[in-house]
């Protein structure tokens, strides 16, 4: 079984969400002063890799810790769209080339290959994204969630973030941003896709540590 680690590195200094404060990591008990360490760790409930959920959007939206951990795993399929160029839609033209498995994944992931850009202002590029008749296959197949390794499934001029408000306010569904690595999955078929968001009370999002798994 092969693990791949599908998670960015949070810590100071790091890439976020353009008017979004980054993360403060600093000691907080040391070995010399306290026998023990211990960190103080300060930062948004959607910084780098992360899951939305719907009270993210909507006051009466559903939020992550009312969910079942069992929403948080599950068979994903990885859709390669590193060919498109940038700012091109993801189409049922590309998802159909994908057949049957489409519909018994659980989880669908967009490889963009945007990850590569992470660090770089390009990551605030236009970055391919569903086009209206591609979400609305997501919405009607029930999928737990979806994901992606790009910063939002809506573009970064999306101000009113229309896809998000169509796909999380299409049930009880998540939506995981920044993932990293997925190409690693790429022609593996269905891979056992695992997304742990941190658990605290009334989460409308979280930062999350992501992997997939491979049978080798």
């Amino acid at each position: 079984m092969k693990v791949i680690d599908l998670t960015h590195l949070i810590k100071e200094g790091m890439m976020v969400y353009p008017g979004t404060d980054a993360p403060t990591v600093r000691p907080a008990c040391t070995l010399e002063k306290d026998g023990f360490c211990e960190t103080h760790l300060s930062m948004f409930s959607h910084v780098g890799t992360h899951v939305d959920a719907p009270a993210h959007l909507f006051a009466t939206g559903r939020s992550l810790d009312a969910f079942e951990a069992a929403q948080f795993v599950g068979n994903a399929l990885v859709i390669d769209c590193r060919a498109l160029p940038d700012g091109a839609a993801i189409d049922m033209a590309l998802l159909r080339t994908y057949g049957e498995e489409l519909t018994r994944a659980d989880y669908l992931l967009f490889c963009t290959g945007y990850d590569k850009k992470w660090g770089d202002g390009a990551y605030f590029g236009e970055f391919p994204c569903l086009d209206d008749e591609a979400l609305d296959f997501v919405i009607r197949t029930g999928y737990k969630g979806i994901g992606s390794d790009t910063m939002s499934m809506d573009p970064m001029s999306a101000a009113e973030l229309p896809r998000h408000k169509r796909f999380l306010s299409s049930g009880d569904v998540i939506n995981v941003e920044n993932l990293t690595g997925l190409e690693q999955c790429i022609g593996k078929g269905l891979v056992r896709f695992i997304c742990l968001p941190l658990k605290y009370a009334n989460a409308d999002g979280a930062p999350a540590r992501a992997i997939a798994m491979i049978e080798e």
